[in-house]
């Protein structure tokens, strides 16, 4: 299928013709300003009636790290939230900061309002897709798609990253789509991308897309070679420094990831994957979009429910089959861009994790995606005025469709008048060693005293390495004794692994109580029980 050409308008559609009237610019320069308050205002709105954000991954290490660096942990405890323990922490430092110096629920307030902003680059890439055919009902069902996503709305003002960096993201995308050849936009471009996976890794998928979208300009190699010059550079600006502290202290700069590749000597030679949610079959990965629409949340630790990928998926062979009947190619070549992004990000995203929350950025795509596919079914490249009436009608309905069929996920969240503020009991208020036999439990620790050490010795992903750094750490820690002695903490209502703690020297006292602490988690309380010598 040959490529149609970009249109190219001379008439009053097209910015900077004389044929502007000051009411259009007016227009023009009004309605991102509308949509950027819009977006702030409703992110901010939904996180207050959404409630506190108190997520697994808080609990385990978006809090802790960011702590960790700050106080200068990372020399006294060991792995406190697992082989999530180093991971890069500088993507949560504005949460964490939004969250401890300003009240409740204002911090986490900003930080939704700042998630919001992900719709008005919606809005301008339906501009830059659809140009002149970019009518108000176009434009209006991209952003309801785009709003009402399930993992969207799940991590709107909460510390999730996902949301978070697909901003750079979409706006790298955007720059791609409006180069037009000007390799400034695409270094930037580069530059965008690349910090978003500096920050986390998992944005890899999105870079695949990226070059694979640059592939389609006229000068592909001189195009990628600049792309990857800025996506370089974005990167060692946003993990470079962390990267190599990993390196010298570990062995690894991507520590603990990749290990069979690197082999730290801190972690045994494999690779660190989560399996459990990738498709089994090639036919189980073509209909992951339908399992979504049917609400069978696979890819997902709770449940959801998304009709946009089945749908997207859907028109997707009505355009190819349209094409295909009129021997005609319907889509210009700024539409290949885009969907060779999607597509090749979609494909690296499902083959490399299948984790629903790190397809943000795919599910606020499939928004103009979803238009961008209705219009090119309906009239074609080459409209240079809004589009018809029918294809409004349908956009709407889809829309509509779209948005009341989504069910968002559920992170967990507390209402804001009982926010997270636990009483630590009077037995805990002198520096100890605790021993953390479970997950997540590391967000306990800026609670308790500074002084105090911290040992995960439960992570079956990373278990403590005989005489390596860790375990020379905790046995130097326990002959430097504290005054509150040595604890072990574990969700209560688990069993006590005991055996991790023989390794040690150690056992639960029985001759003393148990503590709680309250959890994050209304439903779940954390124990703390004293320790004592035991048979080494």
């Amino acid at each position: 299928m040959t490529l149609a050409a970009d249109v190219s308008r001379t008439d009053a559609g097209r910015p900077g013709h004389r044929g502007w009237s000051l009411p259009v610019l007016q227009a023009r320069t009004l309605v991102p300003i509308v949509i950027a308050l819009g977006s702030l205002l409703a992110g901010a709105v939904y996180t207050w009636f959404a409630g506190e954000d108190v997520n697994w991954d808080w609990q385990n290490y978006h809090e802790y790290n960011v702590w960790a660096l700050i106080n200068g942990r990372y020399a006294l405890d060991a792995l406190p939230a697992g082989f999530q323990t180093y991971f890069n922490p500088t993507v949560y430092f504005p949460i964490y900061y939004l969250r401890h110096l300003l009240p409740l629920p204002y911090g986490m307030m900003i930080m939704g309002a700042v998630h919001g902003l992900n719709l008005l680059l919606i809005y301008f890439l339906v501009r830059a897709l659809l140009q002149n055919a970019a009518s108000a009902s176009a434009i209006g069902a991209a952003i309801l798609i785009a709003a009402v996503g399930p993992m969207t709305l799940s991590e709107v003002g909460t510390s999730f990253s996902d949301i978070l960096t697909a901003l750079p993201i979409l706006a790298g995308g955007l720059l791609i789509l409006s180069a037009n050849e000007r390799q400034g936009r695409i270094f930037l471009a580069g530059v965008l991308i690349g910090a978003a996976v500096g920050l986390k890794l998992t944005n890899v998928v999105y870079a695949l897309g990226a070059a694979a979208a640059i592939l389609v300009t006229a000068r592909p190699l001189l195009a990628t070679i600049t792309l990857g010059l800025g996506g370089a550079v974005g990167a060692v600006a946003t993990g470079g420094a962390w990267g190599l502290m990993l390196w010298r202290e570990m062995g690894n700069p991507i520590f603990p990831l990749f290990n069979a590749v690197f082999q730290s000597k801190e972690l045994v030679p494999m690779n660190i994957m989560d399996w459990q949610f990738m498709p089994r079959s090639f036919g189980d990965a073509l209909a992951y979009p339908f399992y979504w629409l049917i609400g069978d949340n696979r890819s997902s630790e709770y449940p959801f429910r998304d009709a946009r990928f089945a749908v997207a998926m859907v028109l997707v062979l009505v355009g190819v089959g349209r094409s295909l009947a009129m021997r005609a190619a319907i889509f210009t070549r700024r539409d290949v861009q885009f969907m060779l992004f999607f597509g090749v990000s979609y494909a690296a995203w499902l083959g490399l994790f299948s984790i629903q929350r790190y397809a943000i950025v795919l599910e606020l795509l499939c928004a103009p995606l979803i238009v961008l596919l209705m219009v090119r079914c309906f009239a074609g490249p080459a409209v240079s005025i809004a589009t018809p009436s029918r294809a409004n009608v349908a956009l709407a309905a889809v829309a509509l469709s779209v948005a009341l069929w989504s069910q968002p996920g559920d992170w967990f969240r507390r209402p804001w008048v009982n926010a997270y503020n636990p009483v630590i009991a009077q037995e805990l208020q002198q520096p100890a060693v605790y021993f953390l036999l479970d997950k997540p439990l590391s967000y306990i620790a800026p609670l308790l005293p500074p002084q105090s050490r911290f040992y995960q010795i439960a992570d079956i992903a990373m278990p403590v390495m005989p005489d390596g750094t860790f375990d020379r750490r905790i046995r130097a820690g326990l002959a430097a004794s504290l005054p509150g002695g040595a604890w072990e903490l574990h969700t209560r209502g688990k069993k006590i692994r005991e055996s991790l703690l023989e390794r040690y020297g150690l056992r639960v006292d029985a001759l003393r109580p148990c503590v709680d602490i309250e959890g994050a988690f209304p439903e779940t309380a954390i124990e703390a029980c004293p320790l004592a010598p035991g048979a080494r």
